[in-house]
């Protein structure tokens, strides 16, 4: 044996490696890309949210939702990197008890009226196009008064978290606040209407990433970013890319997004996403409103947001 190799035994025999003679390269050009272009259709979810509301309660599910999960080798969870998505469900009169986690989470509503939100003792409705929002450490619980089935996405930085570690999760001891107030507005429900008024006055994008875009807070919290979207028929958007990991909700309209190599078609009610660093460009078929979240204040907050037309 050379002194080479007994100086190789040696250091991995202390669980180390020698920085000139890795296994494998710990710096590279550019992202890898990693988690894969993916579409879930609402109309294929629908179906099976319905006959879940069959047979499985609150009381066996805390909260009844289908996470959607990256198809990548090796995935359990993630639907990209930093982010998960799943679609959720809650019938008339049930009521899903209040619990706080770490993670900030929000909810983009698909249908239902007279289902309400409560965050940390502020009761108000959760309609169709809205963007419920509810920060880190913030109790939360989730009713249907009125006569509709209420179905929306939820986005959460779990994956970040579980990167991270700092991962807490408390149920309310009393399974709901006793001290909640009913409010029509509130910084926590950004409502449809603002976001279509807003989009009205805004001017066409310089980036060509999407005809109007605005963004919904400042960030909307502190790990995520929402942005509304709106793109009219026969709309072709610039190629593009960003360091950002995005997940997009297709509120109205239908189209197709080439994501990489892959052909992603969508319309109403559908959730794409866009990993980071991956190429993409939007084809409009009708008029459509997209939400994207993203991660962007992650990546801005450590100088590490770029993009860059493809």
């Amino acid at each position: 044996m050379s002194d080479l190799e007994a100086l190789y035994a040696s250091i991995y025999a202390k669980n180390m490696e020698g920085g000139w003679h890795r296994k494998a390269p710990a710096l590279w050009p550019e992202p890898r890309q990693n988690f894969l272009p993916y579409v879930w259709h609402y109309a294929d979810v629908r179906p099976i949210l319905d006959e879940a509301g069959h047979l499985v309660d609150h009381r066996m599910a805390d909260r009844r939702n289908l996470t959607m999960t990256n198809p990548v080798e090796g995935n359990r969870y993630a639907t990209v990197r930093t982010l998960v998505a799943a679609y959720q469900s809650i019938k008339p009169g049930e009521c899903a008890d209040a619990h706080r986690h770490t993670p900030n989470a929000l909810r983009i509503i698909l249908e239902g009226r007279g289902s309400h939100t409560t965050v940390n003792g502020t009761r108000v409705e959760m309609r169709p196009g809205d963007v419920l929002l509810t920060p880190s450490w913030n109790w939360h619980s989730h009713e249907s008064l009125g006569p509709d089935e209420c179905f929306w996405v939820d986005v959460l930085d779990v994956p970040l978290v579980h990167l991270l570690e700092p991962m807490f999760f408390e149920r309310h001891p009393d399974k709901l606040e006793k001290d909640v107030h009913n409010v029509e507005e509130c910084d926590l429900a950004l409502r449809w209407e603002t976001s279509m008024q807003r989009l009205d006055a805004a001017p066409d994008t310089a980036s060509g990433v999407a005809q109007r875009e605005v963004e919904l807070g400042s960030p909307a919290l502190k790990t995520m970013a929402v942005h509304a979207q709106r793109m009219g028929k026969g709309f072709v958007s610039r190629m593009h890319r960003s360091t950002a990991n995005a997940i997009y909700t297709v509120l109205e309209g239908e189209g197709s997004s080439r994501v990489g190599n892959q052909e992603l078609q969508w319309r109403r009610g559908d959730v794409f996403v866009v990993p980071a660093w991956q190429p993409f460009s939007h084809t409009v078929a009708a008029d459509t409103h997209l939400i994207r979240v993203s991660d962007e204040p992650v990546m801005r907050a450590f100088d590490m947001l770029r993009s860059a037309q493809a």
